[in-house]
């Protein structure tokens, strides 16, 4: 399963991902992005800012400064990246655009497989922390 992200870069997720996310479109709508702007809910043509995620954060304990959304990315990779699996391909799923600019320009590697056998290896580690 993918949904498409804003580069047209393929974002794998789990298949309990879907039903999550299909989940939330009774609340958020049909529009491009899962948490739009509150005053771009009808439209869904603005993403949530990231100052209302960092103020969702700290309704659910993080003292500021302590955790940024962003972090949730970094720890992700840094996860990933300690657990073996290959960094062009959490790269990829993280929707980063290649530094090397002549690398940028011959390397057009998606690494599908293997995004899914990561992902659903992040999926099973996260379900692991609820135990």
């Amino acid at each position: 399963m993918s949904v498409s992200c804003l580069f047209n870069v393929e974002v794998l997720t789990e298949f309990i991902c879907i039903e999550v996310l299909d989940r939330m479109r009774p609340l958020t709508g049909h529009g491009r992005y899962v948490f739009p702007a509150s005053k771009s809910i009808e439209k869904g043509d603005r993403p949530m800012s990231s100052g209302t995620m960092a103020a969702a954060l700290r309704r659910l304990g993080y003292e500021q400064g302590s955790f940024t959304p962003h972090g949730f990315r970094s720890m992700a990779s840094t996860i990933l990246n300690d657990n073996g699996f290959l960094g062009d391909a959490i790269e990829r799923q993280l929707a980063h655009v290649e530094g090397n600019k002549i690398r940028g320009i011959y390397n057009h590697a998606e690494h599908l497989e293997l995004r899914r056998e990561m992902m659903q290896w992040w999926g099973d580690w996260l379900d692991s922390l609820r135990s």
